[in-house]
């Protein structure tokens, strides 16, 4: 847990990785020497093909961002209003604490005056810093600095509570999965995609660079086991989900079948994933130069986009055997 706890709770909204791009980079640096970062920000770790030459490229993604909440006008009072960076739901929000990168912490509210609609939209909300004034506000945050939720992270019954396990979470499966590879047929290359929340940009400029031939995100995607929610076969503790389709992607057949059959080989649990909204870094690795190959390898999570998502461990040691497998054996 303690390597979970520090990716979920260190500061890296979109735009704003350093902090989390160093914390991955000193993990993998004794496991992976072969490590660059682009001009967009992402981190590439590269392992080369072990005993085979004109070796297929196999790319892994998962992205070190985080959502967040982007400063446009504080008041003379000294209150903060915002713009959402990546996708924010209102309702799960308020009276949540937020953090600033130099370390100011604040609390969401929303107005209640008697004209505020119902629900309130995103100019009723505003962060509260404890500034009494303009001036006193402007020396604890300027205008374009961005918060991310301020939230510990905690295990009970084997599900991990945090913040930004979307999509931390995947960061540490290809972590783990890195330092459990013994033999690779293929050129692996794990991308630490940036800015994925507003736009899947970091995988887009990652894979034009990497060219691969075959690509696999890893990401959380949202399950039906709630009460009351949307219908869909995915639950927490009930194995890796791969990935069919989603608002933006539908995985190769070849890759999904792959992947079926490397869960069904190792035994482990696994859960085939329809997701009507929301979307992976897969969609625009998929149609990078030529097309790749792609699939993708989801973690099941509740509650995500807020400030206390919801996973299953036993899910996430299933995703990295799934990981580990599938590095090993290649897609060719």
């Amino acid at each position: 847990m303690e390597l979970i706890k520090n990716l979920t709770e260190i500061y890296g909204p979109s735009g704003r990785e350093e902090k989390i791009r160093s914390l991955i980079r000193a993990e993998i640096k004794k496991i992976c020497k072969d490590t660059k970062v682009d001009a967009l920000g992402n981190l590439i770790a590269y392992l080369p093909a072990k005993g085979k030459k004109n070796s297929k490229k196999l790319m892994f993604c998962a992205h070190m961002d985080e959502i967040g909440l982007i400063v446009k006008h504080i008041d003379n009072q000294g209150f903060i209003r915002f713009a959402n960076v990546g996708g924010i739901f209102l309702e799960k929000i308020l009276h949540h604490r937020v953090i600033f990168e130099n370390g100011t912490i604040g609390v969401i509210g929303v107005e209640s005056k008697p004209e505020t609609p119902k629900p309130p939209q995103i100019d009723n909300y505003y962060i509260d810093i404890g500034a009494r004034k303009l001036k006193e506000a402007e020396k604890m945050v300027k205008i374009g600095d961005i918060a991310s939720f301020y939230q510990s992270t905690e295990l009970t019954n084997n599900k991990i509570i945090a913040k930004a396990l979307d999509d931390r979470i995947g960061c540490y499966c290809l972590i783990q999965a890195m330092r459990q590879i013994k033999k690779n047929s293929s050129e692996l290359y794990f991308v630490f995609s940036a800015q994925e929340e507003v736009g899947l940009r970091g995988a887009r400029t990652s894979a034009f660079g990497i060219n691969p031939d075959y690509a696999i995100a890893v990401d959380v995607t949202g399950t039906g086991d709630t009460p009351e929610s949307p219908r869909m076969a995915v639950g927490l503790g009930k194995g890796v989900a791969i990935k069919i389709m989603d608002s933006a992607f539908i995985a190769h057949p070849f890759i999904k079948e792959k992947l079926v059959s490397y869960a069904q080989r190792l035994k482990i649990p696994y859960q085939i994933e329809v997701l009507e909204r929301g979307t992976t870094d897969a969609a625009v690795i998929q149609m990078t130069r030529e097309g790749v190959l792609s699939g993708v390898i989801s973690v099941p999570t509740r509650y995500i986009h807020s400030p206390n998502e919801v996973c299953d461990l036993s899910d996430v040691d299933s995703a990295i055997k799934l990981i580990v497998h599938s590095a090993e054996q290649g897609f060719e």
